[in-house]
């Protein structure tokens, strides 16, 4: 990987990490959401929901501006966006200020993977492309990871709001420096929309976007209850929780470089040699929902824990590794945008659905329920595998 590549990378990088600190600060915080608020498991679960129902729905229309306009643009506006949003999560005081702030804040996240991928792909050579994916995946992880600790840390030093607003200073200086140094991608030319019903007739991809909706489901709910599951059920502090969930996300890094230099390394005919990285990261996800399930210590919460890290927060840049062997590079901007509303409408229902079975069975049926929709998910990506694509020039033909 050359100088040019790697200095882009790290750009793209820092960008994802800063707004994914901002992002999963609300995850971090659910604990103390819990008790400024008076509220349930199931309505903790209504929180995450909303956060990613404002995600979900501005996923497609700013996917599109991004292939329009170029992710120069739209990830510069987005990370505004997104420091307004956090800043705004600490400043409300009833439930429905809460909701409402963090619509907004999903909203404005919606700018991340589809300028993020784009960047990816439109400035980096084939054959280094999947490592790259799985480095800029690590700013999701490692921004979750550092929100973790900044949140849960800091509210015990001072105030529960004081993580938010540093993940809010930190947002607007590495937007600003994001614009003025950033130099890639297609501003200045503007492209035509993307062509959602193009995609739609395109089988493998569907299927592909279909398996995220479980994939999704299981991803988010994992980080939205990791700190609350751990401080109620293995009866930890709420800073060794935090702990925890930096640690899952920490692995989760380290899952999303492993299986992207996997992808680039592994011989093969790219959809299969990827589509099959994937399937194993999903079939092991499942098995680690089970061992979860029957964790009852602090040290099996750790060693549980990371190992789920590793696989269900590691998959993500191979599921869009993947995308990029289905559709044409002119379409990753759209295609993106329509895979992560896949993933993020799985967690509109699966964390209120995982808080309730908590509220009324158990937190150990509620992992077991995220082991069965993990399981949905492998069934789905053998067909994805399975079945050739229709694309001649796919954006990761040279991977």
């Amino acid at each position: 990987m050359d100088r040019s590549n790697l200095r882009t990378i790290s750009l793209i990088t820092l960008w994802q990490i800063s707004a994914s600190i901002c992002y999963y600060s609300v995850f971090a915080a659910t604990p103390f959401f819990r008790d400024v608020f008076g509220l349930s498991r199931f309505s903790v679960g209504i929180v995450v929901t909303t956060l990613t129902l404002g995600y979900a729905a501005f996923l497609l229309p700013l996917g599109a501006l991004t292939d329009r306009y170029g992710e120069r643009v739209t990830l510069s506006l987005g990370l505004v966006g997104l420091s307004a949003g956090t800043a705004t999560v600490a400043g409300a005081s009833t439930y429905a200020a809460l909701l409402a702030a963090v619509f907004l804040l999903g909203s404005l996240y919606g700018t991340a993977m589809p300028g993020t991928n784009k960047a990816v792909f439109d400035n980096v050579e084939p054959g280094t492309q999947n490592l790259a994916m799985g480095i800029k995946q690590v700013g999701v992880t490692g921004g979750s990871g550092l929100s973790a600790l900044l949140v849960t840390g800091l509210a015990g030093a001072l105030f529960w709001q004081a993580g938010f607003l540093v993940a809010t200073a930190l947002g607007v200086i590495v937007a600003v420096a994001f614009y003025r140094v950033y130099a890639g991608g297609s501003d200045g030319e503007r492209a035509a929309y993307p062509d959602f019903r193009a995609l739609l007739t395109n089988r493998p991809y569907v299927v592909l976007t279909v398996a995220g909706l479980f994939l999704g489901a299981g991803l988010f709910t994992t980080t939205g209850y990791t700190v609350l599951y751990v401080e109620e059920s293995i009866g930890a502090s709420v800073a060794f929780s935090g702990v925890v969930l930096a640690l899952v996300q920490l692995f989760g890094s380290v899952g999303r470089i492993t299986t992207g230099w996997l992808c680039d390394a592994l011989p093969g005919e790219p959809r299969i040699r990827i589509g099959s990285i994937l399937l194993v990261q999903t079939v092991a996800s499942a098995i680690m929902f089970v061992v979860v399930a029957s964790t009852t210590s602090k040290l099996g919460a750790v060693v549980a824990f990371s190992a789920l890290g590793f696989f269900v927060l590691g998959y993500t840049g191979v599921y869009y590794s993947v995308m990029a062997t289905l559709v044409r590079a002119d379409e990753m901007g759209g295609a993106t945008a329509g895979g992560q509303l896949a993933l993020t409408s799985g967690a509109l229902v699966a964390p209120p659905a995982f808080g309730y079975l908590a509220d009324v069975v158990g937190y150990r049926s509620s992992w077991l329920f995220l082991a069965l929709i993990a399981a949905v998910a492998a069934v789905l990506l053998v067909r994805v595998v399975r079945t050739p694509s229709t694309i001649d020039d796919p954006a990761a033909s040279g991977a």
